[in-house]
Order: C-alpha cells, then structure tokens, then sequence
C-alpha cells in the first residue's frame, strides 16, 4: 500500500544475489579472509617495528582498521545469506549496516586526504614537519576523521529511518546502502537524494581536491630537487598512497554518482563490490608492494620468524 509507514518493514529481500551460491560463498570468504589477513599485517608491522613508528605510517594503521571495518560490516552477513534460500536482512540490520558503511566511508575520504597533506609537509616542508605532524596533531586528526564519518552517516542513516516501501520490500543489491534503499522506497526521497549530493561535495569532493592539490605541490617540489636518489625516494614514499587514492575515489563515485538511467541491478553490484569488498583487500597488497619501508618490515618480520 502507498505510503506504507517503515515500521510495518521487518526486513528486506536482497534480490542481487548471482546463482551459484556455495562458488558465491568461497570467493567472498577468500576475500574476506584475505583483507583479514592483509589489514592485520600492516597493523602488526606498524605496531612492532620501532622504524615504522612516524606519522606516515601511524596513519596507514588507521586505514587499515577502517578497511577491516568496511569488509566486516558487509562479508559476513553476505557469507550468511549465500548459505540461505532466500537472502534477507533485517530493517535495523540494514539501517546499522548502511551506518557503519557509509561512516567507514567518510572516515576514509578524510584519512586519504589526511595522508596526503603529511606526504605534502614531510616533502615541502620538511624543517617544519616534527611541529606540523606531531604526535597530538596526528591523534586529533585521525579522531576527527572517525568523528567526520560518523556525522556524516547519522545524517544518511537518519533520513533512511523516515522512509517508507511500499509492498513487500525489496533491494535490488547484496547489502544495504543508500542508493538501493533510495530506488526502493515509494515516499519523498528529496531529502536524502539533497544529503548525498552534499555528502558527494564535501565528505568526497573535497578531501580529493586537497589531494590533488598536496600532489601538485609534492610534484613541483620533487622535480625541483638536484638528486635523482631524492626524487626516487620522495617517488617511493608517495606511489602507494597515490595508487590506493584513485583506486577508492574513482570506485567512490561510481559507486554514489552514478546515473540512475540506464543501470543495472547487477552494475550496481558489481560496483559496490569492488568500492566496499575488494578495494580493503588491495590496499594492504599496494603499500606492501610499492613501499619500500613496509616491504623491508616484512622482511624483517618473516626473517625473524624463520
């Protein structure tokens, strides 16, 4: 019935589900397991080895949690549904899922951002950059990256506990998140559809352009440098970041700015997958093949093992 009020909704069918279920089970688990496994090194190496204790990497541990956040929010709820005859999730399991989603989300978009302004003073401003990134600068900005995120998903997920569906309700995806709760719903969704654009400027927007900015500098300053020894070193610090950046913004949005003509249930999918599944599995494998400090930890570490 139209204008259906949301508490009748005790939950939701995810209709996105692909045939093959038990190949669907195996690959999301090897994923999960993978971003586990990947995530936790870098915490371990960041925590143990005394030359990794710099801002640089004090904020690497961070994105690491966040990334294991990301993939423990979604994975397990789907792993559970690929063992089911019909997948589900409950109305307040999907409004948590879509909060801690969308807050991981907005924290990480700070925290790249975050990274990218101590890659610009460690390399520009290198005689100011003990005072600039100091350990109380660093816990308040990865504070106010959480908090940022957090903010920004009350706000989305707020706005998502007034809608309404109409009928059986029913989400053309495999988790909760705001765009299919949006397609969805049979009541006015102009006050969401208004906080996610403004989200896209600000929470996403925004932190890339500062990005972009930080590298404009760190290039100019790197190619003004006398010694190609510098400049392969400065390279190095900045190739891993620089790599999981585009990899995140550019799956970002198409995951959130996509046009709605013309897609598909299983576009959408397959988008939202790669933003929030294996996005967190790479980024650990990207900074341990292209940081040289990282690699030289896990040498280390597996040497001492041997």
């Amino acid at each position: 019935m139209a204008g259906e009020n949301q508490t009748h909704v005790t939950e939701f069918m995810l209709l996105s589900f692909p045939r093959g279920r038990p190949f669907i089970f195996v690959l999301f688990l090897a994923i999960y397991v993978a971003t586990l496994l990947g995530n936790s090194a870098i915490l371990a190496l960041v925590f143990l080895d005394p030359h990794l204790h710099r801002p640089m990497y004090f904020f690497l541990s961070h994105l690491s949690c966040l990334d294991i956040c990301y993939s423990s929010v979604t994975v397990p709820k789907i792993l559970a549904n690929a063992l089911c005859p019909q997948a589900t999730i409950s109305y307040g399991g999907c409004l948590a899922q879509m909060f801690f989603l969308m807050g991981c989300a907005g924290a990480e978009c700070a925290l790249l951002a975050v990274m990218a302004y101590d890659r610009y003073a460690a390399i520009c401003q290198p005689l100011r950059y003990p005072h600039a990134m100091s350990r109380g600068v660093c816990v308040a900005a990865a504070t106010s990256c959480w908090l940022w995120g957090m903010l920004d998903s009350a706000v989305h997920t707020l706005l998502a506990s007034r809608l309404s569906f109409c009928g059986a309700a029913r989400l053309q995806h495999i988790f909760c998140d705001v765009p299919p709760l949006l397609r969805a719903a049979c009541s006015n969704i102009r006050p969401s559809e208004v906080a996610l654009h403004a989200a896209s400027v600000f929470v996403g927007l925004s932190p890339f352009l500062l990005v972009v900015v930080s590298y404009l500098c760190i290039l100019a300053t790197i190619l003004g440098m006398p010694v190609a020894a510098g400049r392969s070193k400065a390279f190095s610090t900045c190739s891993a970041h620089l790599l999981v950046v585009v990899l995140y913004f550019v799956t970002a949005n198409l995951n959130y700015n996509r046009p709605s003509a013309g897609s598909s249930p299983a576009a959408d999918t397959l988008v939202s997958t790669l933003y929030c599944i294996v996005t967190p599995m790479l980024n650990p494998l990207i900074y341990s093949l292209r940081n040289q400090e990282v690699r030289g930890a896990l040498r280390k570490a597996l040497g001492g093992l041997g």
